[in-house]
C-alpha cells in the first residue's frame, strides 16, 4: 500500500473512532472504540495500530477536552491493545478463524477490565488521592466494569467479521 494511501485509511479510521465515541459518549459502559480498533490492529499490524491508537487519543482531546489523566490512560491503553491485537494478527497471519475470533474476544475482555484497572490506578496517582479515596473510586469503578467487560465483548464478536470483510472488500492489504 502506498504511503498516501495508508495515511488516508489511517485518517479515515481516526475518524470513524472519534465518530464513535462522541456517538456514544453519554451511555456509560457502552464501549465501541475498542472493537473498532481491535479489528483494525488484527487487520493492519502493530505499526500502523500503534499510530492509529496514538492519534487517536491525541486528537480526541480537541472534542472532549485535554484531562493529562485521560491522555495518560489512553496512551499506554490504546497503544497495549494495538500491540496485543497487532501480535495476534501476526500469529495469525491476518486471517479470522474460530480459533483468532475466540481468542480475540477474550483478551478484549481482559484488556477492557485492565482499561478500568488502569484507571483505578492512574487517576488517583495523577492527583493524588488519599488510600480512602483511592479505595472509594476504586469501588465506585466495580460497576463500570461489570458493564464494559461484556458490552465490549459482544461489540467486537459483532463487528469483527463485517470490518474484516470491509477491509478485504475494499482490498486493503498490504
Amino acid at each position: 500500500m502506498k504511503v498516501t494511501s495508508k495515511i488516508a485509511l489511517i485518517g479515515v479510521y481516526i475518524a470513524l473512532l472519534i465518530g464513535g465515541q462522541l456517538a456514544l459518549s453519554g451511555i456509560v459502559g457502552v464501549e465501541i472504540i475498542t472493537a473498532l480498533l481491535v479489528v483494525f490492529c488484527f487487520r493492519f499490524g502493530i505499526k500502523d495500530g500503534l499510530v492509529t491508537a496514538t492519534a487517536f487519543s491525541l486528537i480526541r482531546c480537541f472534542i472532549f477536552g485535554v484531562f493529562p489523566s485521560v491522555v495518560m490512560l489512553y496512551l499506554i491503553y490504546f497503544n497495549l491493545l494495538a500491540l496485543v491485537m497487532g501480535s495476534i494478527g501476526l500469529i495469525f497471519k491476518n486471517k479470522l478463524s474460530i480459533l483468532s475470533v475466540t481468542i480475540i474476544i477474550v483478551v478484549t475482555a481482559v484488556l477492557t477490565a485492565c482499561f478500568t484497572l488502569l484507571d483505578d490506578i492512574i487517576t488517583p496517582l495523577y492527583y493524588g488521592f488519599s488510600q480512602k479515596a483511592t479505595k472509594a473510586y476504586f469501588v465506585a469503578s466495580i460497576p463500570v466494569i461489570v458493564a464494559q467487560v461484556p458490552i465490549s465483548s459482544i461489540s467486537t464478536a459483532i463487528f469483527i467479521y463485517p470490518l474484516y470483510k470491509c477491509f478485504e472488500w475494499a482490498k486493503i492489504s498490504y
